[in-house]
């Protein structure tokens, strides 16, 4: 394995810093991992996916679901096949809403620990209303319930993250961008693989070592209390992770929000005062950027934000006429490869503000009112 790939020593002494560090390495190990199970995956899917009627649910809570909010509309389009992300939170609370028993199912369950209450619920209502459902488990943790489950059924094959990506730290980080990798691979081989996902890795080898020790501050330094991560297409789904991963790890001290390009403008830009950081995730298609780039210009001619940074592949003189981050120079990458890029980023800036809080990232809930793998959670039988 390339020298560069060679996670640096966390300064912070934290879980946290160190899995968001080991990431490029371990999506090589994930991927070629996959290359090696390529036999059994396919044996396994290929039946599956020649069923035109089947519907394939990308699933998972919290962080494990915003996988399919990210990716579902890549493998969409590039498969042909009909993809859908639905929240284990969701599906729980309302199966009749989500299970369809006319169609086959193929639910791909996503998960850290495999032992979130809604994880193992949500597989076992799959089963009680779809009566031609499958499963594909992907996840970090060989002793979890979801993996477990899926090893001993019948309908269901289990996928393993490398075992560092059971992330220690609260804040899911290797464990959400391995989990994503591994999926992209599975369903598209021929565009993502453990030979072509090398450039994404050096690329964000390259973003991870331009931040040296994290102390400088990704968007620089400044008394913000709001925050607002803004992308289109699956690019929102990235908002809306890394807006969650600031929330976690400042305890709700600095508040986050997140939305799409055009979305934005109806109402939620009401938020963008004087206190507040704007980050927009710059789109590489040349249609969908354009939409990026008007609201860029808009946010900056209001002058109501205390910042608007931009961070692009390509440079474009809406981009350059403020702050903005240019991405280490690669060959031209997609809006599903960008997103690797953009969480880098975004991970890295919820860690500082979480020190700049006071918080410890590692655990940054002092109240233990919010846990690493969720509590509190009953789920009820469902009675027709």
């Amino acid at each position: 394995m390339p020298e560069t790939y060679t996670p640096s020593t966390a300064v912070t002494g934290t879980w946290t810093e160190e899995e968001i560090r080991q990431q490029p390495a371990s999506w090589i190990r994930s991927l070629t991992n996959i290359d090696r199970c390529r036999p059994a995956i396919d044996a396994f899917l290929t039946p599956l996916l020649r069923k035109n009627d089947l519907r394939i649910v990308l699933t998972g809570a919290g962080t494990s679901a915003f996988i399919g909010d990210i990716i579902a509309p890549w493998l969409s389009r590039h498969t042909g096949k009909n993809f859908s992300a639905v929240p284990t939170t969701d599906l729980v609370t309302n199966p009749v809403d989500y299970l369809n028993p006319a169609h086959p199912l193929l639910l791909v369950s996503f998960a850290r620990s495999g032992n979130s209450p809604e994880s193992v619920a949500a597989v076992e209502l799959a089963n009680q209303f779809v009566s031609e459902c499958y499963h594909l488990s992907i996840t970090c943790n060989e002793a979890g319930s979801l993996y477990q489950n899926a090893v001993n059924s019948d309908n269901a094959f289990a996928l393993l993250m490398p075992a560092e990506t059971h992330d220690r730290a609260f804040a899911m980080t290797s464990s959400i961008t391995a989990m994503m990798a591994s999926c992209l691979a599975v369903f598209a081989p021929e565009a993502i693989n453990s030979s072509t996902f090398r450039d994404v890795a050096d690329r964000c080898q390259g973003i991870i070592s331009s931040l040296g020790d994290f102390s400088d501050g990704v968007f620089g330094n400044a008394p913000w209390k709001r925050l607002v991560y803004l992308g289109s297409g699956g690019l929102q789904g990235v908002a809306r992770e890394s807006a969650l991963k600031v929330l976690e790890l400042t305890a709700g001290k600095l508040a986050a929000f997140y939305d799409s390009s055009t979305g934005f403008r109806h109402g939620p830009k009401s938020l963008v005062d004087s206190e507040t950081l704007v980050v927009m995730f710059v789109s590489s298609h040349p249609y969908t950027r354009q939409y990026d780039l008007d609201l860029l210009a808009e946010l900056r001619r209001d002058g109501q934000a205390m910042r608007v940074v931009a961070i692009s592949a390509d440079t474009d003189a809406v981009i350059e006429a403020g702050s903005h981050i240019l991405l280490p120079p690669s060959r031209h990458f997609l809006d599903i490869e960008l997103a690797f890029c953009f969480l880098m980023y975004a991970q890295v800036f919820a860690l500082t503000q979480s020190i700049s809080v006071g918080n410890t990232p590692d655990n940054p809930s002092a109240s233990g009112t919010v846990n690493r793998v969720v509590q509190g959670v009953v789920i009820h039988p469902w009675q027709a």
